[in-house]
């Protein structure tokens, strides 16, 4: 059994009907939407004609929202609908950017994320959902796309179809009969700062990317806003996790990198221990209801890689640990052991990420298959950078600083290397060229971040080789990593998915 609508677009007539409905039925906050219309304009004058869009969750037959949920709010029920507990969301919005459909937004004012439930409350009696039974036109069919003998299984099986965004391979079970394609076509038409009644929503003030094309004479006048949802907590977490990951990964090899004394000893897990706790806290701060962080373990989805990497940072954290009370106890013989193991961790640490921004389906740029040795090579160039103003000075250890210098370098160098890639690389699909080149419009005080954090690297190389400006290299280090990831995070969720 799976529910699902067929959207008859030669009956809708732009009435808005259906959002109205959606919203007096589930009490949906202003400025949020669990269906919409999207207004389209094809045409010069006088010859134009305005095509329309109702757009929703599509109850996916895999869902990606279900996948990535780390507390289990979301479940595909049996009969096909993608239902939410909004009362378990701990408010990570990790659901919004796997949703290749913008079909799921955050309710603000009670720290949860919302959607369309197919009107569940009325299905389970024998109603139909609000928006099918308000529109005038009858342009709206629910009903079981498995039973042969519904009224939608036939018109899918009678007329041809367009479904949104099917290369995500996520199974969508809304169809469309007669509309405009352009319309389902997130980026394709212009989307000019005024729509029909009102300026456009301030979410993403970033122009469109001049080297992206639009379709001629085509144009947005009406669409839901969607903001961006993580920012600079989550740019921030990458960059901490991949110090503390680096950290470790170069702790085996202390001695031959220059460290003496209490920097080869105690150092390295100091660090890592200091910044995975830091990681911790930048997690559970962004959360929209940080006070049910724990629910991650109590009831955690195990396919969630959001839960997988607690998993691996709550390890990381103990093994660490321990390791600093093998040193404080005086069992030196277990601390190169540990540390071995703290490296193997470290390497889950800093590349857990790429799994699950791979979960994210609604974010085709971070889905990229450079992004697990870029995260790693970000690590080792962090951890080096890290490390680097502790080296001892003395003749003795010139070469060992030496060495860690080199190792920071080719660290920096990959992730240069696959930074570059990524923006100027080939992209398999519409959205992950888009978010590409939206990497060049992202500002910070007019400083254009994404190319000032490559610019930053350059000069890493010369300095970190010369002791009394380790410090200096450090922060280049860090600032250009973590503009970098400012501007990845973001860029990722500016295209349209509408």
């Amino acid at each position: 059994m799976q529910y699902g609508f067929v959207i008859d677009h030669r009956r809708c007539i732009g009435c808005h009907a259906c959002t109205v409905a959606c919203k007096q039925e589930n009490d949906v906050p202003v400025g949020n939407f669990r269906t919409w219309v999207k207004y389209v304009e094809k045409g010069r004058f006088p010859e134009i004609r305005r095509h329309f869009a109702v757009l929703r969750c599509n109850h996916c037959t895999n869902a990606p929202c279900v996948t990535i949920c780390p507390v289990n709010a979301l479940e595909k029920r049996k009969d096909g609908i993608v239902d939410l507990d909004r009362d378990v969301c701990i408010g990570c919005r990790a659901c919004m950017q796997a949703c290749p459909y913008d079909a799921i937004y955050l309710n603000e004012e009670l720290g949860a994320v919302e959607k369309c439930h197919f009107c569940a409350h009325r299905v389970e009696k024998g109603l139909e959902p609000a928006c099918v039974i308000v529109c005038p036109e009858q342009a709206i069919i629910a009903g079981d796309l498995h039973d042969p003998k519904s009224k939608v299984a036939q018109m899918v099986v009678e007329h041809k179809t367009l479904q949104r965004r099917v290369e995500q391979k996520t199974g969508p079970n809304v169809h469309y009969v007669g509309i405009e394609p352009i319309a389902l076509h997130p980026g394709a038409a212009e989307r000019p700062p005024t729509y029909l009644w009102s300026e456009r929503p301030k979410h993403k003030p970033e122009p469109w990317p001049a080297s992206l094309p639009v379709i001629r004479d085509t144009r947005v006048t009406l669409d839901a806003g969607h903001k961006v949802e993580w920012g600079f907590g989550v740019a921030a977490y990458l960059v901490t996790k991949g110090i503390a990951a680096g950290a470790a990964l170069l702790a085996p090899f202390a001695a031959a990198l220059g460290l003496a004394g209490f920097a080869a000893d105690w150092l390295p897990e100091i660090v890592a221990l200091a910044f995975v706790t830091l990681t911790t806290f930048l997690l559970v701060e962004d959360l929209a209801r940080p006070k049910l962080f724990l629910t991650l373990l109590t009831r955690g989805n195990k396919k969630s890689w959001l839960v997988k990497g607690a998993y691996i940072l709550i390890a990381f954290s103990m093994t660490v640990s321990a390791t600093l009370a093998a040193r404080f106890f005086g069992l030196a013989a277990l601390v190169q052991p540990l540390r071995w193991v703290n490296a193997v961790l470290g390497i889950g640490v800093a590349g857990y990420t790429a799994f699950l921004f791979a979960q994210c389906e609604g974010r085709d740029l971070w889905q990229s298959k450079l992004l697990l040795p870029q995260l790693l090579a970000q690590a080792v160039a962090l951890g080096g950078a890290a490390l680097l103003p502790f080296t001892s000075a003395d003749e003795e250890h010139l070469a060992g600083r030496q060495m860690l210098a080199l190792v920071l370098v080719l660290g920096l160098v990959a992730h240069f290397l696959f930074a570059m890639l990524e923006r100027w690389g080939k992209h398999p699909t519409d959205n992950s060229k888009q978010a590409a080149a939206f990497l060049d419009t992202i500002r910070w005080d007019k400083i254009p971040i994404f190319r000032a954090s490559l610019f930053l690297i350059v000069p890493v190389p010369l300095v970190s080789m010369v002791p009394q400006f380790g410090a200096v290299a450090t922060g280049l280090v860090l600032l250009s990593i973590l503009w970098y990831e400012c501007a990845f995070v973001r860029a990722a969720q500016l295209p349209p998915l509408s």
